[in-house]
C-alpha cells in the first residue's frame, strides 16, 4: 500500500516551526523535551508526516516564542486561484523563507550578521555574486 502524502498545509506549519526552531538555534531534542516528546515526532511534525493539534501547536508558539499566526504565514492557498490573498506576502518573497529554512542559508546568514565591519559585509556580498555569476552558464546569442 502506498504512503499517503502530506497535507500541503500541514508540511508548512512543520516547515515554519523548522524555521523558528532553528532561527532560535535550538536542537529537535532540546524542543522535544520541552514538549514530553521524542526528537523523532518532532521530525515527524516538522517535515508534515504528522499533524499539528491545536493544543500542541500553541504549545509549540509558545516555546518557539512566536504567535500561532506565525506558522500559517506564505502557507500554500488551497481556494480560487483568483481570489484575493489578504495580507500574504507575494509569491517572489517565498523564495527567502526557502532559503532560510535551508541549514546552508540559515548558517550563512548567522555568520553574515556578525560581520560589524560594512566593508567585508559589502565584500563577501560581491564574492557570492561573482560566485553565483561564474556557475550560471551563459545566455545564447541570438
Amino acid at each position: 500500500m502506498a504512503g499517503k502524502k502530506p497535507n500541503p498545509i500541514d508540511t508548512h506549519v512543520g516547515s515554519r516551526v523548522r524555521l523558528r526552531r532553528m532561527l532560535l538555534g535550538m536542537s529537535q531534542e532540546r524542543l522535544g523535551d520541552s514538549m514530553g516528546l521524542t526528537f523523532q515526532q518532532v521530525q515527524k511534525y516538522e517535515k508534515g508526516v504528522n499533524r499539528i493539534g491545536a493544543s500542541r501547536l500553541f504549545q509549540i508558539s509558545k516555546i518557539l516564542d512566536v504567535p500561532v499566526q506565525f506558522f500559517f504565514e506564505e502557507a500554500p492557498y488551497a481556494g480560487d486561484a483568483n481570489a484575493p490573498r489578504g495580507m500574504a506576502e507575494p509569491d517572489s518573497e517565498a523564495f527567502i523563507l526557502e532559503f532560510l529554512n535551508s541549514r546552508e542559508g540559515l548558517e550563512l546568514n548567522r555568520a553574515f550578521v556578525k560581520i560589524s565591519d560594512a566593508k567585508v559585509r559589502k565584500s563577501v556580498v560581491d564574492l557570492v555574486r561573482a560566485l553565483s555569476a561564474s556557475t550560471i552558464p551563459p545566455k545564447p546569442t541570438s
